[in-house]
């Protein structure tokens, strides 16, 4: 087994371990429970992973924090600042009760959130062992800290806003006619990675009706002159954060009249959403300015999906962009504004920024032009 561990400044991190427990006893939580994921590497600085055997930061919000992990897996933390982050390490082996470990760190707990993303198979074991302790999620806990970037976070961003951005420059080399939508994706992934990405999260490479699906993928099917064809695609650096930037290219002039109309109102929806960006708005605003637009044109009921989601450490995380969302943006807030036309059975299109809360306004991290690219048939 192995962790993801990453240079993080061991200040930052005991500062978000701090905040950690201080969000905790706001809660009303005696302690957190962190699986392994991006919530684990935020606050100590490596995701681990495990499945079946139990690996848990118990984080008191009145105590030391301890990392409970299986004896096998311990070595995998080795690249972790555990020791001066001030996180006990607490080692169990096949055959003994990680869970009576864990209650045992906890014994007057009365209400204890549990990470989003622990498996069922710990968290009834845990209930059980903990049979006086309410269990609530620990989303909202953490989601309150992690949605506010720091400066590093915010770098983090920007690089991988940049290299996201280099292979958007080179989609014209791959393509064309005559290819097929996973010839094309395949050339994307290498690149992603040659420009700077530790790793591949996604490429949708989506032509002609394909792009009206906003979640299509890639395919077998052959690329033909006259395509409007959606390019959504991300990957995370070394660092752990993502990009996400959509662009839509044409192959030759368009074979449908509308597409050039219709791409005027997308990018016209776009440009209010970044706009409207600053502290103090809400999210649910920033999806109205994109919607308003779109549904003024008449097409509203082609933008089937919300303005835009937070990104980070992982791809979709707060705050997002949708109605009914009041969160007051701040500064540090990242998220995405991709608001997109879909028309089933025949074309779609997306532009997607990844922006920033500033002090005064917005920072996008994607600088690649929105215009409709007209490569050559």
């Amino acid at each position: 087994m192995s962790t993801i561990a990453t240079a993080v400044d061991p200040d930052l991190l005991r500062a978000r371990l701090d905040r950690a427990r201080s969000a905790a006893a706001a809660h009303g939580a005696d302690a957190l429970l962190i699986a392994p994921g991006s919530d684990l590497r935020y606050l100590i600085g490596g995701s681990g992973s495990s499945f079946e055997r139990l690996t848990a930061l118990v984080l008191p919000a009145a105590g030391d924090a301890v990392l409970v992990v299986p004896k096998l897996e311990a070595p995998g933390y080795d690249g972790v600042p555990l020791a001066e982050l001030g996180v006990r390490v607490a080692t169990w082996v096949d055959g003994e009760d990680p869970y009576g470990l864990v209650a045992g760190l906890l014994p007057a707990a009365t209400r204890v959130a549990v990470g989003d993303v622990l498996p069922a198979l710990h968290v009834l074991p845990l209930r059980d062992a903990l049979p006086g302790a309410e269990q609530v999620l620990a989303g909202p806990v953490l989601s309150a800290l992690r949605m506010r970037k720091d400066a590093a976070e915010v770098e983090a961003l920007r690089q991988a806003g940049a290299a996201i951005d280099r292979v958007h420059a080179r989609i014209g080399e791959w393509l064309r006619p005559g290819r097929t939508e996973a010839e094309v994706g395949a050339d994307i992934a290498a690149a992603i990675v040659a420009e700077g990405h530790a790793k591949v999260e996604f490429v949708i490479v989506g032509s002609g009706p394909n792009g009206a699906s906003p979640h299509h993928d890639v395919s077998d099917r052959v690329i033909t002159a006259g395509d409007v064809v959606v390019v959504d695609i991300g990957g995370s650096t070394d660092a752990g954060y993502n990009s996400d930037s959509t662009r839509t290219y044409a192959v030759g002039e368009p074979r449908d009249a509308d597409v050039a109309a219709t791409y005027a109102v997308l990018a016209a929806a776009q440009r209010a959403a970044v706009e409207s960006v600053r502290p103090g708005v809400t999210a649910e605003s920033v999806d109205a300015a994109a919607r308003q637009l779109i549904a003024d044109a008449g097409l509203g009921e082609f933008f089937i999906h919300r303005t835009g989601h937070g990104i980070g450490l992982d791809v979709h995380e707060h705050p997002y962009i949708v109605a009914g969302n009041e969160t007051v943006l701040e500064p540090g807030m990242a998220f995405s504004v991709e608001p997109g036309i879909y028309q089933a059975g025949r074309w779609g299109a997306r532009i997607e920024d990844i922006v920033v809360v500033t002090e005064t306004g917005v920072e996008s991290v994607n600088h690649r032009p929105h215009e409709l690219v007209v490569l050559p048939a």
